[in-house]
């Protein structure tokens, strides 16, 4: 079997040596390995892919043993990740994750899409993918992210990928799944919020648009940056224009973000993220 290792904990002397001691006394052989070190916060950080058998719970045990007390140690038999999507009415993001699904080209299973709109339902239904409707109109945001958990309670996945899902989570939400939820979200300079980012864009004259990838957390799109991407535009594009051109932008972005993902390559430490 294959299996990949993540190790990240304080640094000390003789880290790699002391896990290479035990993945091969264990039975293992590295198919690849990555190692960094972060001076300045003095952390250190692996990455492995190994093949062989062995019982994980004792492995990850005696591993425990020989590492630093604060270690943390994540190791599991590399599998397809289990997602569920939550989208509003944009298409492109969902589209593009549909579509690399059913291709096989998505290292992932949707296993369902929660929407508060009924809008992607025609798309979401002809990949033969569970939609959950669960409307916010005339009800508050508790008592619409109660009931969105509700669904997803039905559903067993290990992240959850905000297909451009129009809404701002609460603390309370965010707390069921840590670091485990992924948004897309433009990114511009001057960044702009509010209604129509693209046309702002255009009205004030911007030369790059772009995106960003990242984890959720309390603070609204300030969460450990996975990926980011730009491209330049200039006086000749419209709005309309600008904003085709940055949909495309978010839905690369967020793919080669769930890649990183899917494929264990990302550590988050605060509020910063190591990717190998």
């Amino acid at each position: 079997m294959d299996y990949i290792l993540k190790i990240d904990c304080n640094d000390e002397k003789g880290l790699i040596l002391r896990v290479s001691e035990i993945v091969f006394k264990n039975g293992l052989n590295y198919v690849s390995t990555s190692e960094f070190v972060d001076h300045e916060n003095e952390r250190f950080y692996m990455r492995a892919v190994m093949v062989g058998d062995v019982n994980l719970d004792e492995f990850k045990n005696t591993l425990s043993a020989f590492l630093p007390r604060d270690a943390r140690i994540f190791c599991e038999e590399i599998r397809k990740k289990d997602i569920a999507i939550l989208a509003t009415k944009e298409n492109h993001c969902l589209g593009d994750l549909l579509i690399k699904h059913s291709s096989g080209e998505l290292n992932a299973n949707i296993v369902c899409v929660v929407a508060n709109h009924d809008t992607l339902k025609p798309l979401v239904e002809k990949f033969d993918i569970p939609f959950n409707l669960v409307s916010a109109e005339n009800i508050s945001r508790e008592e619409h992210e109660n009931a969105v958990l509700e669904v997803l309670k039905k559903y067993k996945f290990d992240y959850m990928v905000l297909a451009k899902y129009m809404r701002i989570l609460s603390p309370f939400f965010v707390s069921n799944f840590p670091k485990k939820i992924i948004n897309i979200h433009h990114s511009f300079l001057p960044a702009f919020i509010g209604a129509n980012p693209y046309k702002q864009a255009f009205e004030r004259g911007v030369k790059i648009i772009g995106a960003t990838a990242h984890f959720v957390t309390d603070d609204l799109d300030e969460g450990p940056i996975i990926t980011q991407d730009v491209i330049r535009v200039n006086h000749e594009m419209t709005w309309k224009d600008m904003q085709r051109a940055g949909r495309n932008v978010e839905k690369v972005v967020l793919g080669n973000a769930l890649d990183l993902v899917f494929d264990e390559r990302v550590f988050v430490y605060e509020n910063k993220t190591v990717i190998f």
